[in-house]
């Protein structure tokens, strides 16, 4: 059986096998229902394993996610589920005396209760403290109110509690062979092995108030294509077909080629991402994967505070127009959507044009194409 110790060196916990000679310490790692806090966890899931190499790391997460996660190195097991007793039934036969928790949802702790996990950590959130041995505050709290942090950080904090130095802020994805022949085949197809590819990516699961309108990517998709003779990439989820569709069908270019074409799932949007020049986004999921790559990364916000998924990455720019009644966090705008619709695409171009030349060096192909935009566009300096 494996027994809990507590770390003095460190003030956290360390996990210690007990008598039997094949005995591993067990830990049950809950990941986060997003694909953009996946990512974001990666640095305090890089430091488990850091910190623990000789420990059985089970990962449990959501079936959709297996894809994102193919390749990483950190788990020894995983429970992929998106049913909860089966789940739990899973995790009984683990015997993992520890659960760590990212995500802050009450199914979570209950399913790290009844699955036997000894000691539960996570944060003290959705009325659930009493199936934790050990919860955690908010770190930025204000009259009882949460204030706006950065998630990875507060990821961070999780795995710090168990004795984890600093993880650090770079997030990290893999991909697999199989993964990357199927961003090859496209790439191959549409012959864009000697030109820059830029990826858009129009939809946001949280909601449509983080969606920039469709026409507006249409003109970006028109423009990239036409005036830096870039290939554009349109990226899409299952239930976003039609948006890429459409996109690909308003911006009436053949280099604007849409993912609706292709069997889906974040495998090939993970390898296709990996190797674009640049992604101009909503905040997505696909964001934090670009940026798991060092991939720049231009960002339209709206609703959110930025703070929330703050990347720190040098290659990611956000724009995000300030307004009077916002950021709302609302899912659905309730009123004109100005957040978005007053960022035009000619803005956006132009500070794409910027972020994509003064990181040259991300294009794998010649860089004059990119120069030649850099004089064409009046506002093309706006970030020396």
């Amino acid at each position: 059986m494996t027994t809990p110790m507590l770390d003095e060196t460190t003030g956290g916990v360390r996990l210690v096998a007990g008598t039997k000679p094949d005995a591993k310490p067990a830990l049950a790692v809950f990941l986060p229902n997003w694909v953009g806090d996946v990512v974001m966890c990666t640095p305090a899931l890089r430091a488990l394993r850091q910190r623990f190499p000789q420990a059985l790391i089970v990962a449990v997460y959501r079936r959709y996610l297996a894809e994102l996660l193919a390749g990483c190195p950190w788990f020894d097991d995983a429970i992929a589920s998106d049913d909860f007793w089966p789940m739990v039934r899973q995790l009984r036969s683990r015997q993992a005396t520890w659960g760590l928790l990212f995500p802050n949802s009450l199914r979570a702790a209950l399913a790290a209760w009844l699955g036997g996990c000894r000691n539960r950590i996570g944060y003290r959130r959705d009325g659930r403290s009493w199936l934790l041995t050990e919860a955690l505050d908010w770190p930025a709290i204000e009259k009882g109110r949460r204030l706006p942090y950065p998630v990875l950080l507060a990821y961070n904090r999780l795995a710090q509690r168990l004795g984890c130095p600093d993880p650090g802020v770079q997030m990290q994805l893999f991909t697999t062979p199989e993964q990357e022949a199927a961003a090859e085949r496209i790439w191959q197809k549409r012959n864009w092995q000697t030109r820059p590819v830029v990826a858009l990516h129009p939809g946001a699961a949280y909601g449509s108030a983080k969606c920039w309108p469709v026409d507006y990517f249409a003109e970006l998709a028109r423009r990239l294509a036409w005036e830096l003779a870039c290939g554009v990439l349109v990226l899409c989820g299952p239930a976003e077909r039609k948006i890429a569709q459409e996109i690909e069908k308003l911006s009436s270019h053949p280099q604007v080629y849409g993912l609706h074409h292709e069997r889906i799932d974040l495998g090939l949007v993970k390898a296709c991402l990996k190797r674009v020049a640049m992604l101009i986004t909503t905040d997505s999921g696909p964001r934090h994967i670009a940026v798991a790559f060092d991939r720049p990364v231009v960002t339209i916000f709206g609703p959110t505070h930025i703070a929330w998924t703050e990347t720190f990455h040098p290659r990611s720019l956000h724009l995000q127009q300030i307004v009077s009644c916002g950021p709302c966090q609302l899912r659905r705008c309730p009123r004109d959507h100005r957040c978005m619709r007053e960022l035009t695409p000619e803005f956006v171009f132009e500070q794409a044009c910027s972020w994509l030349h003064r990181w040259r060096d991300a294009c794998t192909v010649p860089l004059e194409t990119v120069q030649a935009a850099a004089a064409f566009s009046p506002g093309l300096n706006r970030n020396p």
